[in-house]
């Protein structure tokens, strides 16, 4: 499904993916993990001089052996990384030997790259539980290294791609002090994705000169408003991990303030800070949507706006709790104007909202339906909304009435594929 994406005048929407930013070499391959032999599984990208960098992990408390190394890997490395390796077909996680093979893989990486081993950062998606084989990614990542090439992005992608059907790649060009500079990153995920910090594998690089402590302080707060609010299933992996690498590359004065610090994404940046902060949430939230449309067996993709909450916090409560809804994804598969479900899952959210203020519409390209007024159902045309709700993309859009937080939140209908494809999942 193609989506449209979100721009912003004042950045240029780009090709390259993570190899966007200058100075970033990256590379795929099969090494036999997965059985498909055209199917990549092994992926490593390296910057040409260090990076500062900043990540966010899963709030599970069952956390993959991958997340474990690369925190420790950041703190032992001052919050620099120079380059990632990652696998597909096998999370690493619920393993006895999984730390030791998370650091063995670290250890092939930078012994083929000439690096240390805490330069590296690792990540691991696929099945839970199941042993990760060493040996294939040990005879293969002389291969690997060989591969890398400054265009070498959409290898390296689809090398984490696991049930995936697109490619999920983002980068913007813009300027900085005079300088050109890009910021650019990959994703993978489509289910087992409902996030409590981040969501699936991101890997976003930039050449923008910025310390590692205000990347991290933007990554921390734009997760929030992007991957934060996405759900296709409830489900909140193992293995969620967004990594970001600034090198300097671009050449403009280090980010060392965040003064100027956006108040809204929506307002144009008036400081270095501000302007690459606005770069990560255009990729961030670009990223997300894209993760959202391709939802293990969707066919629909869902936003849901909440505006006139008491503040963001209940905003973000309200339209997490209506995307997530399990009948309110089926509702819209049917293309069944059954809004009332959407009034029964604001209901229970974890917000204080007035419902006798709540005005709910539904929105497609095929035009804008009244769901309820005042908390009150509203009479509708059958064959319209029916029209309404074939469409690919579905917007929710609800205003409480009650104040001025709002927020979005993203996701997709939940369709028999869904099931067909986790009743079969390890095969």
């Amino acid at each position: 499904m193609s989506i449209k994406m979100i721009t912003d005048q004042a950045y240029t929407m780009i090709e390259g993916g993570i190899c966007a930013a200058k100075g970033i070499r990256a590379g795929g391959l099969n090494c036999g993990l997965n059985p498909d032999p055209d199917k990549y599984d092994l992926a490593m990208f390296v910057s040409d001089t260090d990076c500062e960098a900043a990540a966010v992990y899963t709030q599970n408390k069952v956390k993959g052996a991958p997340i474990l190394v690369t925190k420790e890997h950041l703190a032992k490395n001052g919050g620099k990384v120079r380059a990632v390796i990652a696998n597909s077909k096998n999370a690493n996680t619920c393993n006895a030997d999984g730390m030791e093979k998370a650091e063995e893989m670290c250890a092939l990486a930078a012994d083929a790259m000439g690096l240390k081993t805490e330069e590296i950062a690792v990540a691991s998606t696929g099945v839970i539980g199941e042993t990760l084989p060493i040996e294939p990614i040990r005879s293969h990542i002389d291969a690997l290294a060989a591969d890398l090439s400054y265009d070498g992005g959409g290898r390296a992608e689809y090398a984490i791609m696991t049930t995936d059907t697109v490619a999920k790649e983002v980068a913007v060009e813009f300027t900085l002090d005079g300088k050109v500079c890009h910021l650019g990153g990959m994703a993978k995920g489509s289910g087992m994705i409902h996030p409590n910090m981040a969501t699936t594998l991101n890997f976003i690089t930039t050449d923008a000169a910025i310390s590692s402590d205000l990347l991290q302080k933007m990554l921390s707060e734009i997760v929030k408003v992007t991957y934060n609010c996405m759900s296709v299933d409830g489900d909140t992996s193992t293995n969620d991990m967004v990594l970001v690498m600034a090198n300097g590359l671009a050449g403009n004065d280090r980010i060392v303030s965040d003064a100027g610090h956006p108040g809204k994404v929506e307002e144009a940046p008036t400081t270095g800070y501000g302007i690459v902060y606005k770069a990560l949430w255009l990729v961030m939230v670009n990223l997300t949507r894209m993760l959202a449309a391709d939802g293990e067996g969707a066919g629909k993709f869902i936003t849901c706006t909440v505006k006139g909450a008491k503040d963001d916090k209940s905003a973000i409560a309200v339209a997490k709790s209506i995307i997530s809804s399990s009948l309110v994804k089926c509702a819209i598969f049917g293309a069944d104007a059954n809004s009332g479900r959407i009034m029964c899952a604001l209901g229970y959210a974890d917000a204080d909202v007035d419902v006798s203020k709540v005005d709910i519409d539904l929105a497609s390209d095929a035009g804008v339906m009244p769901a309820y007024r005042n908390g009150y159902a509203e009479s509708f045309d059958e064959d319209f909304a029916k029209n309404l709700l074939s469409c690919e993309e579905i917007e929710i859009r609800l205003d409480l009435h009650d104040g001025a937080g709002e927020a979005t939140a993203w996701g997709c209908d939940m369709t028999y594929d869904y099931v067909r494809i986790n009743g079969d999942y390890r095969s």
